[in-house]
């Protein structure tokens, strides 16, 4: 796993092989990412990264200079790997916290300028996720939740859907609080 760009780009980090976590492969991490370039200015963004695993995305966002990141992840040795990365990298705006996506969206009084999402393509409760954030308000106006999710689910009825990304067998459905 490596962070693709901003100010460690290049930096590869190892988890170790006993990590069951299925990381955002970087090709798709990649061309995510240069999207969102053109439509947002990441010093201003504040982000939350839901179901963090090795913490790949939040690396992400903080190397590119984010105001404030919080990684959440339910799992213990993700989190720890996540707060020990934090620390080896100086990232003082990254925030690892330890909960449940689930039971952290309905209790939040925070907003987002971006939600990322990356459940396990195979959760019952994946497809209860854009009306959680939505339905909470948890994104300031302009924002985005992009959920990653494999080829069976189909957002585009929602709402807020804004459009479908794909990359390889990762798919992103963008969402945007309007």
């Amino acid at each position: 796993m490596r962070i693709v760009s901003g100010a460690y780009k290049g930096k590869r980090l190892y988890p170790g092989k006993s990590f069951r976590a299925r990381p955002t492969t970087d090709f798709a991490k990649e061309n995510l990412f240069n999207v969102l370039n053109n439509y947002f200015e990441f010093e201003e963004l504040e982000v939350l990264d839901l179901f963090s695993g090795t913490g790949s995305i939040s690396y992400e966002f903080a190397s590119r200079g984010c105001r404030a990141v919080d990684s959440v992840e339910s799992n213990a040795r993700y989190h720890n790997f996540i707060q020990k990365t934090t620390s080896e990298l100086n990232f003082k705006q990254l925030s690892a916290i330890r909960a449940d996506a689930f039971r952290f969206l309905k209790h939040t009084t925070r907003d987002y300028d971006l939600i990322f999402a990356d459940p396990p393509f195979d959760m019952k409760e994946l497809d209860q996720l854009p009306h959680l954030v939505f339905s909470r308000n948890l994104l300031k106006k302009g924002g985005w939740f992009i959920l990653e999710h494999g080829r069976d689910n189909d957002f585009s009825a929602h709402l807020q859907f804004r459009e479908l990304r794909k990359y390889g067998n990762v798919h992103f459905s963008i969402f945007a609080n309007r």
